[in-house]
């Protein structure tokens, strides 16, 4: 047998490989999971079935991603075309098998990354604590199995993160606790003793809520009101403490109106079919104005009037009831955002301009909202309100006049311009007179509609309304 110290002939004698270690197979496992957004998409799906912070933290990631993807694979990589680096270079036990064809510059696994994480993040804080390192992760793998450089990396990252950032522009974040409220005082009712409740049975949930209510406070009174029948104050009969509402926002500001006029405090419990002020005071659970009502916590909040009928949050003119309803009937079947871009396309296609005075002023209009505060985004769709307290009315109207308006109010509200624009405007006054030269036209406020008429005058009440709800913080 002969012996010598020279490498064997590779052709003949291998050279050995070394064997592939856990975190190897763990970056190889999820890079490739995260191919064509794979990854993101189930953790989407499990978000969009987790509740409505989560889903609505999906939808800004998909959208935040699908962009992102758009901007590194379509538009830059064919830009710049740089070569992907050697696989030789890259031990085998990293490799993935073919590396891909395309551009290395920038990483599109990091940028689809990166926009999730963060879009979704903009939207649900708490999923921070796992999408962050989860994207970071997949950002690294791609350097890890050899299929691209450190700077396309963290360039796709940077593109990622830009572009959730600019979609929080163009789409601005809701928030997710109580608007803020002037100071109040209201009496603490333990178990509900001095409380009378109306329940209006017609409205969404309010007739099942019933056993609930008398389970959060067993010493509350309970009782039915047909507002097509009976009169308020009969049924309410001796005056309580306090007034409490299930139901719609229709049949909440109703019940608000009494209350106000009777100096008396308001509880208004998430039981109608729309819950809009409800879930503006942070009441998303019966449970929370329970415990409000219980320890006397409470704030003043704004009432608003269409020639002296109350509503609590939204009242229109035009094309924007049809709108709303539009919206409201698509919502469940494709989410609120295309549901409201659907409504507002068939609304405008079908509808004409409406000459009408604003404030003293004569103009060709599409649609008009008069918002009980000042609402948020500007523009066709107005969602939220940061304050419930601020003493104006916002009133915005997209303008007949101008060339191509409504297309550009649809193009404007998407982006997020409608302050820049031309074919908006927007007035924050305590009261407002608006009279049509088109015909008697009904006004709409809170899912109620009046009779039509030639002259409606909208203004806030000088005298605030108390609600129980637990302040930001509590």
């Amino acid at each position: 047998m002969r012996t010598t110290d020279e490498a064997p002939d590779p052709s003949v004698v291998p050279a050995p490989v070394p064997l592939p270690r856990p975190v190897d197979r763990a970056m190889r496992i999820l890079t490739t999971s995260a191919n064509h957004g794979v990854l993101w998409f189930g953790l989407a799906a499990a978000g969009w079935l987790a509740g409505k912070r989560p889903r609505r933290a999906a939808l800004r990631g998909v959208a935040s991603l699908a962009l992102s993807s758009t901007v590194a694979n379509s538009v830059i990589k064919p830009l710049v075309g740089r070569r992907r680096p050697d696989a030789e270079r890259t031990a085998v036990a990293r490799r993935i098998g073919r590396v891909p064809w395309t551009s290395s510059f920038p990483s599109g696994h990091a940028a689809s990354a990166a926009a999730f994480a963060t879009g979704a993040t903009l939207e649900y804080p708490a999923a921070a604590a796992v999408l962050a390192p989860l994207a970071g992760a997949v950002a690294y793998s791609r350097v890890h199995v050899g299929v691209h450089y450190p700077s396309d990396v963290v360039t796709g990252a940077a593109i990622g993160t830009a572009v959730a950032f600019a979609g929080r522009r163009l789409w601005p974040v809701k928030p997710w606790g109580p608007a803020d409220t002037a100071p109040a005082t209201a009496p603490a009712l333990p178990r509900g003793r001095g409380l009378t409740i109306v329940v209006n049975d017609a409205s969404g949930t309010a007739k099942p809520g019933r056993e609930q209510l008398s389970e959060l406070l067993p010493e509350a009174r309970i009782v039915a009101w047909d507002p097509t029948s009976q009169d308020l104050g009969d049924v309410l009969g001796e005056r309580p403490q306090a007034v409490g509402v299930a139901g719609g926002d229709g049949t909440a500001a109703a019940v608000a109106a009494w209350a106000h006029d009777h100096g008396l405090p308001l509880a208004v419990f998430p039981f109608g079919t729309l819950n809009h002020f409800a879930v503006a005071l942070g009441l998303v659970e019966p449970a929370l104005v329970a415990q409000a009502v219980e320890n006397g916590r409470a704030g003043a909040v704004d009432l608003a009037t269409v020639d002296g009928r109350p509503f609590l949050n939204t009242a229109s003119i035009g094309g924007y009831p049809e709108m709303v309803q539009r919206r409201d009937r698509m919502t469940a079947r494709m989410g609120k955002w295309p549901a409201t871009g659907y409504a507002l396309f068939r609304t405008l296609l079908r509808h004409r301009p409406l000459q009408l005075q604003i404030d003293g002023r004569t103009l060709p209009v599409w649609i008009v909202f008069v918002g009980n505060g000042r609402y948020r985004p500007r523009g066709l769709a107005p969602a939220w309100r940061d304050d419930l307290a601020s003493g104006v009315l916002d009133v915005q109207y997209l303008r007949a006049d101008r060339p191509l308006s409504r297309t550009r109010g649809i193009l404007y509200s998407v982006l997020g311009l409608v302050e820049r624009s031309t074919v908006f405007e927007a007035l924050d006054l305590p009261r407002v007179r608006i009279r049509s030269l088109s015909g008697p036209l009904p006004p709409a406020f809170d899912g109620e509609v009046g009779d039509p008429v030639d002259e409606v005058e909208f203004a806030v009440d000088p005298r605030r309304l108390t609600v129980y709800h637990l302040p930001a913080g509590s």
